[in-house]
């Protein structure tokens, strides 16, 4: 592959950085390269191409040499809640309302704040960016303190305003929220490395009002939307009861599905669910392992991905995950895909590689920018170390990827080409300093609410 190299009679152009690497795989197209580098100027990936053609058609300010590793996309977490680190283990082996109703909303309650999330989110980008992660996308609470983390951290992330009926720490109703939202866009909008969307909570907790002012904000600022659906067998039944319809039939009649919309979980799926699904092109995100733990379902993506149906894939929040491992998480979604189908080439490594990525990045609006290695595209990019007792010895990089490789062989990670993590340390923030400021949240909510 040579893709923006430029010809080698013209000037040479000075860049701000080549990376060499063992392998690369760009995503788009769908290629393993052999000994090819990366340069990169301003953030964005100038030319990729055989490491001697790329070395002489620049000269580099600084130079990586990578030469046991795949260089790939960062991974984009298509569905976080990334303040809930400081809940991580809080309440665990619970069905989904006796987590949130007993245990996750009154400590919400007393807790959630400004500080509560930006300390939470910095806890989870410290985590995301350790594990490969370059984006992710959220749904929290005071999303300005969530995006100001993000920016302060060198992260990418997407925003989501979250819309709910009933009265939290952060709004008294839907409505507030979506005037909260409306107030906040032009502010966040200042910020490079966010973009935004509206985060109803689910089909349960905002009702038709709440739905329709989401759609009206959304089409007027043409943002997406983000949202819980079809998590749990109950939720489809509450809404036949209520509604006396299906949640995903209720938000089409609603006029909320497009493809700009990206559906949460979606365990609970009938043949016309999936028809819905097909036809309004929305995007989903499989969240398998927060699925398992809390005994939700399992999403069927064997049959959604026949539908053409597109597939993201997210860890949820560390409150019923417990972490936010995206290796852990694209490995889980393709095992779990073949177990639960009964067909071994059910989502197949490469094509679980790319949800992880690009199909991340396409569901929420960012294709153009991120989740592939492409002339033009920024540089948010990491490198596996493949020189590892879990992934020798490497006949295929892509299946060791995606099959063997752990969190802890992720040693390099840039986001917009600025390093974020080198030789598996991080770069501009100290973890221990972080640990610290966190433990007096922990300690909080420790005293508080389990010695109660």
């Amino acid at each position: 592959m040579r893709s923006g190299v430029p010809s080698q009679h013209a000037a040479k152009p000075v860049v701000d950085q080549i990376i060499n690497a063992r392998w690369i795989i760009p995503v788009r197209p769908r290629a393993l390269l052999h000994h090819h580098a990366l340069a990169i100027q301003q953030g964005r990936i100038v030319a990729i191409g055989p490491r001697d053609e790329i070395h002489a058609a620049y000269t580099a300010a600084e130079i990586t040499i990578l030469d046991q590793h795949v260089l790939m996309p960062g991974f984009v977490n298509a569905h976080t809640h990334a303040a809930m680190t400081l809940m991580r283990g809080l309440a665990d082996d619970l069905p989904l309302m006796t987590w949130l109703n007993e245990h996750i909303w009154p400590v919400e309650g007393r807790y959630v704040s400004p500080e509560f999330v930006s300390m939470g989110t910095e806890l989870a980008i410290a985590e995301m960016l350790r594990g490969g992660t370059t984006t992710f996308n959220d749904m929290y609470f005071f999303p300005e303190a969530a995006a100001q983390s993000a920016q302060n951290m060198g992260m990418r992330a997407h925003i989501g305003h979250v819309i709910i009926d009933f009265p939290t720490a952060y709004a008294a109703n839907a409505d507030a929220c979506l005037q909260a939202a409306a107030d906040l866009l032009p502010r966040l909008q200042q910020m490079p490395l966010i973009r935004q969307s509206l985060a109803p909570h689910a089909p349960y907790t905002v009702a038709d009002a709440g739905l329709r002012g989401t759609r009206e904000l959304a089409e007027a600022e043409h943002l997406p939307v983000h949202m819980h659906v079809h998590e749990t067998a109950h939720e489809v039944e509450e809404g036949l009861a209520q509604y006396g319809r299906r949640p995903l039939a209720r938000l089409a009649e609603l006029g909320l599905l497009n493809p700009r919309f990206l559906a949460v979980h979606m365990t609970q799926l009938d043949a016309d669910d999936l028809t819905i699904c097909r036809d309004s092109g929305l995007h989903i995100a499989h969240c398998p392992e927060s699925n398992l733990k809390l005994g939700s379902g399992i999403a069927p993506v064997a049959r959604i991905r026949e539908q053409g149906i597109a597939v993201a894939i997210g860890t949820d929040g560390a409150a019923s995950n417990n972490d936010l491992d995206m290796l852990g998480e694209l490995r889980t979604a393709a095992l779990l895909a073949k177990g639960f189908s009964g067909d071994p080439t059910a989502f197949p490594a490469w094509e679980v590689l790319e949800a992880a990525t690009l199909g991340g990045a396409e569901a929420i609006g960012w294709g153009d920018l991120t989740g592939s290695l492409e002339p033009g595209k920024a540089a948010d990019c990491i490198a596996i170390s493949l020189d590892h007792p879990a992934t020798f010895p490497v006949y295929d990089p892509v299946s060791q990827v995606a099959y063997c490789a752990g969190r802890d062989q992720v040693t390099h990670v840039w986001v917009n080409g600025q390093i974020r993590i080198r030789q598996g340390q991080a770069v501009d923030w100290e973890e221990s300093a972080l640990f610290s400021r966190a433990q007096a949240w922990v300690k909080r909510i420790r005293d508080k609410d389990q010695n109660t």
